[in-house]
C-alpha cells in the first residue's frame, strides 16, 4: 500500500492527502486541547483502496503527537477506532465507541 503524506490544512480545517488531483480529507474543529473529527470524505475514484483507513490512522498519529483529546463525531473515524481499540486512549473520557 502506498503511503501518503498527511497535510494539516489548518486554513480549511481539515487533514488531507494529495493523490493526483484528488484530496481525501477529514474535516475537524479544533479547540485548545481537543479536536473534533466531523467528516471523512474519500473521492469515489479512490474508494475501496484503504485510503480512508490510512488517512484516519495518520490523523490519529498526528493527534497523539500533538497531545490532543479526540472527540470522534464522524462515524467512519469512530468505526476505525472500534476496529483498532488501541486508539481509544485518545478519545475524550466518557465517550463510548461501540
Amino acid at each position: 500500500m502506498a503511503t501518503h503524506t498527511l497535510i494539516d490544512n489548518a486554513d480549511e480545517k481539515r487533514y488531507e492527502f494529495r493523490i493526483g488531483d484528488q484530496a481525501p480529507r477529514i474535516e475537524y474543529i479544533r479547540t485548545k486541547d481537543k479536536i473534533y473529527l466531523t467528516h471523512t470524505e474519500v473521492p469515489d475514484e479512490l474508494e475501496g483502496q484503504g485510503i480512508g483507513s490510512s488517512l484516519v490512522r495518520a490523523v490519529l498519529e498526528d493527534i497523539e503527537k500533538k497531545d490532543l483529546t479526540l472527540v470522534p463525531l464522524c462515524p467512519f473515524v469512530a468505526g476505525y477506532i472500534k476496529e483498532n481499540p488501541e486508539w481509544k486512549k485518545l478519545v475524550l473520557k466518557g465517550i463510548n465507541i461501540e
